[in-house]
C-alpha cells in the first residue's frame, strides 16, 4: 500500500461519450495496451495504460455502465458502457517505510509510508504528448 497524491490532466477526445459494448470495447483498447483497471465495479471503471515503466504515469479512459451487467474481465458481459473524458494520471509518492511512522492496530496499515515526494509536482509535457498521440491512435481506427 502506497500513501500519496495523484496529478490529473483531462485531454480532448473523440472517444468521450461513446457508448459501446464493454467487450467490443475492451477487445478494442487491448489492441492498444490497455487493461481494464483493478478499481472497476458493476457500475464504472477504467481502462488504464501506463506510459512509464516505473507504472507510476497513466492514460485512463473512465467509463459508466448505462446497461447490462459488468462482470469483470469476461466475454460474456452484456455491459453497455459508454465512454468518459480522459486523462493522464501520475502518482506522486515516496517509496519506502517512513522512519517517524507511529504503529496502532489500524494505522498502520497506512501510517507508515511516508508524504508524497513533491505535492506541487506537475504532469511533465512529454507524458501528455504521448498519451495525446496514443488517443490519436485509438480514435483514428476506431469506427472502422
Amino acid at each position: 500500500m502506497e500513501r500519496g497524491a495523484e496529478l490529473v490532466i483531462a485531454l480532448t477526445s473523440e472517444l468521450e461519450n461513446v457508448v459501446e459494448g464493454f467487450v467490443n470495447i475492451n477487445d478494442y483498447l487491448g489492441k492498444f495496451e490497455f487493461t481494464l483497471g483493478g478499481n472497476w465495479d458493476y457500475e464504472h471503471g477504467y481502462f488504464d495504460r501506463y506510459l512509464d515503466e516505473a507504472h507510476k504515469v497513466w492514460l485512463r479512459i473512465p467509463f459508466q455502465v448505462i446497461s447490462g451487467t459488468l462482470d469483470g474481465m469476461t466475454d460474456e458481459s452484456d455491459a453497455t458502457i459508454k465512454l468518459g473524458t480522459p486523462y493522464v494520471l501520475k502518482h506522486l509518492y515516496n517509496e519506502g517505510l517512513d522512519p517517524e511512522a507511529v504503529p496502532n492496530v489500524y494505522g498502520s496499515l497506512m501510517n507508515q509510508f511516508q508524504e508524497p515526494i513533491d505535492k506541487d509536482a506537475k504532469v511533465e509535457d512529454h507524458w501528455l504528448k504521448q498519451a495525446e498521440q496514443i488517443l490519436k491512435e485509438v480514435e483514428g481506427t476506431f469506427r472502422q
